[in-house]
């Protein structure tokens, strides 16, 4: 089948024709035997340069960020087919030490990393160029944090405002970024105080965890494990710069890592890393205000009584709104949690191993047909096929080899 219409120019008008039998009858019909064959050549080459095309439009770059493993040397790209989630094999886009986490300028030309260069922790970034058909990482500015090494970046919506969390300093740093999306200055670091000392030995300090904003851009989020609070600012958005607005709690002990909202707006999901769970918030767009009604385990305590590790990672939300995934590590599964319309709050509806371990983060590809898992021990990326009906995941059979990956990025579509 021809995907595209080929519209024929020997010996009558223009006729679009959909298919190479068709096109063979017509050329039978209204052209020379010698113009047949010349013609069905062209014919055939447009075929495979059609299909070609697709082929390439299909796969969209993987951007992996990596620990200080010593096998890892920095960020890794592969790609990934989104007719059939299947992953290609990553090769080295970057080297720099311990680029962890790693966020995309609304634009899809620039990334930026938190890691450490010329032994100097730092957020960097990147231009993303296109060179002999491959993606490329090429460093355009580094700035020093200033309070040790982050353990997350974000970026607003307007591509105007980055924010990263130091989780070993506690604290949030804030910078600007030009119209081009290019690293400018930074224009703040806000240290937390305190800790909550309900898990000893992890929350005797603040431990700044992650850094995002609200759908309407105007509030920042941080959730610091050690408070037992996700810390809230208000955004200077002229300046990039935060001012403290409140907090909201979680249950104590918790140890809030990640959050996200839910496509409404209206719901706000904490995953708790000590506790292993997830805290359901209603939230007041206008005044910027969280209020938890439910906290929900993702596994079992009976099952990870049997562990002699286990925390929580990431979660994400389906952007149908219907399902929200987080990772459990020790016991290596993503828990699958379905989504009241009505109240949002979440129930469980299957756990799936990861086939990997140690899955420190995973992501919904933009299609959302595929969520990618990374297994941080195991130096596994492993591709799992969703269900938007029923939101379960199947394993795709399909693995590659990435050292101590910790962080998925999906390139735009």
């Amino acid at each position: 089948m021809l995907t595209r219409s080929f519209v024929p120019r020997i010996g009558q008008p223009h006729q679009t024709i959909s298919r190479i039998d068709d096109a063979w009858s017509m050329l039978q019909a209204t052209c020379p035997i010698g113009s047949r064959f010349l013609s069905l050549f062209i014919i055939g080459m447009v075929c495979l340069m059609t299909s070609t095309v697709q082929g390439q439009s299909n796969r969209i770059d993987v951007w992996l960020g990596t620990g200080r493993a010593k096998e890892s040397r920095g960020i890794y790209h592969c790609r990934l087919n989104t007719e059939n989630g299947r992953l290609d094999q990553a090769s080295l886009a970057a080297e720099v030490s311990g680029p962890g986490f790693l966020a995309m300028h609304p634009n899809g030309k620039r990334l930026y990393a938190v890691g450490t260069l010329d032994e100097v922790p730092s957020v960097i970034g990147y231009r993303i160029e296109q060179r002999d058909g491959k993606s490329n990482l090429v460093l355009e500015k580094a700035l020093p944090i200033g309070d040790g090494g982050a353990a997350h970046v974000g970026v607003n919506r307007a591509g105007t405002v980055l924010l990263t969390a130091q989780y070993g300093g506690g604290s949030v740093a804030s910078y600007r970024l030009d119209s081009d999306g290019r690293l400018a200055e930074q224009t703040g670091l806000i240290k937390h105080r305190g800790g909550s000392r309900v898990v000893e030995g992890r929350q005797d300090a603040s431990h700044a965890h992650w850094a995002g904003f609200s759908p309407d851009q105007r509030f920042a989020f941080v959730p610091d494990l050690g408070l037992d609070q996700v810390v809230i600012y208000k955004v200077n958005q002229q300046d990039a710069k935060l001012e403290p607005h409140g907090a909201a709690d979680v249950p104590p002990g918790g140890g809030p890592r990640h959050m996200k909202f839910h496509p409404n707006g209206r719901w706000v999901y904490v995953l708790n890393e000590l506790a292993l769970s997830v805290t359901v918030f209603d939230y007041d767009a206008k005044q910027g205000v969280m209020t938890a009604k439910q906290t929900i385990a993702s596994v079992d305590p009976d099952e990870l009584a049997q562990e002699k590790f286990s925390s929580a990672s990431e979660i994400r939300v389906h952007p149908n709104g219907r399902f929200v995934y987080s990772a459990n590590r020790g016991h290596d599964t993503i828990s699958v949690y379905s989504v009241d319309p009505e109240s949002g709050n979440l129930a469980i509806v299957e756990r799936e191993h990861i086939r990997g371990a140690t899955p420190r983060n995973f992501n919904l590809d933009p299609t959302s047909k595929w969520i990618i898992a990374a297994g941080q021990d195991s130096n596994t990326l492993a591709s799992f096929e969703v269900d938007a009906d029923t939101g379960r995941l199947t394993y795709n059979r399909n693995c590659i080899n990435v050292p101590n990956p910790i962080c998925v990025l999906f390139g735009h579509e």
